[in-house]
């Protein structure tokens, strides 16, 4: 296995236990199993990679889930074994902490760009290169948003490799400064690798806390409390934005780089 392509070819079904063949054109990923499960529920297909590091399932219509795990490192590895399958559009479906009083618990965010405080990704691009989606496939999913009467924000994410920091003011104090909406573990390493491996890529996220004030900080009970309330309705309009985007057949992609 000399190339890149050779390796992420060997190593994507080592992963999930799919055949590249059996990934369908567009993707949605994700952090959680549930998202796999409700999935294959809802299209009566079959949950592959059991024991596996990532979990899949494939509708008939050509749509794929894949659950990759948490945190930055894990949205490079899924982002770079995806170029054997070269999918037309990858859409991630995750959760992150509201930064602004403007942002309540599921609201969802669909993310103009995201601040690269990830360190994974800085092994993909300079460090002044933007993390940013393919604009046209979030056209799809702010179009099926809108078709569920839902509302939804806009503004920059930023990605952290930390996961406890909600104790740090001085770290709170900063991400009030930079005015970011939101926070997670791995939507600008996402942005970077697609953008670095030439796959169309968006994220929509679920705003699951309040993480700058103590009563906001994600308990076990406040999250089966957002999962009860919000998981089907973010699984279903990922559902409805990729499966829509794959039947009309538009290209995201208009320009080509050499």
């Amino acid at each position: 296995m000399n190339t890149k392509l050779d390796i992420a070819k060997n190593w994507l079904p080592r992963y999930t236990g799919t055949q590249i063949d059996e990934f369908g054109d567009y993707l949605l990923i994700t952090n959680f199993n549930n998202y796999v499960t409700k999935f294959a529920e809802r299209f009566n297909c079959n949950i592959q990679g059991e024991g596996k590091p990532m979990q899949t399932a494939t509708n008939s219509k050509g749509l794929s889930i894949v659950n990759f795990g948490i945190g930055s490192a894990n949205a490079a590895t899924i982002m770079d074994l995806l170029i054997a399958r070269e999918p037309k559009g990858v859409l991630f479906l995750g959760k992150c902490g509201g930064l602004k009083k403007e942002t309540e618990l599921g609201h969802f965010i669909l993310p103009t760009a995201a601040i690269r405080g990830d360190g994974t990704s800085t092994d993909y691009m300079p460090a002044e290169v933007p993390a940013l989606p393919s604009f046209k496939l979030h056209k799809f999913v702010s179009s099926k948003i809108l078709a569920n009467e839902m509302e939804y924000r806009t503004g920059v994410i930023y990605t952290t490799n930390r996961r406890l920091w909600e104790y740090d003011e001085s770290f709170k104090a900063y991400l009030r400064r930079i005015g970011a909406i939101g926070i997670d573990m791995e939507t600008a390493t996402i942005f970077i690798v697609g953008y670095a491996n030439h796959i169309a890529r968006g994220a929509l996220l679920l705003v699951s806390d309040l993480p700058m004030v103590p009563e906001g900080v994600k308990t076990e009970e406040s999250d089966k409390s957002v999962t009860s309330k919000f998981v089907d309705l973010h699984l279903e309009i990922g559902i409805e934005a990729m499966t829509d985007l794959g039947t009309k057949g538009e290209k995201i992609k208009h320009f080509t780089f050499e």
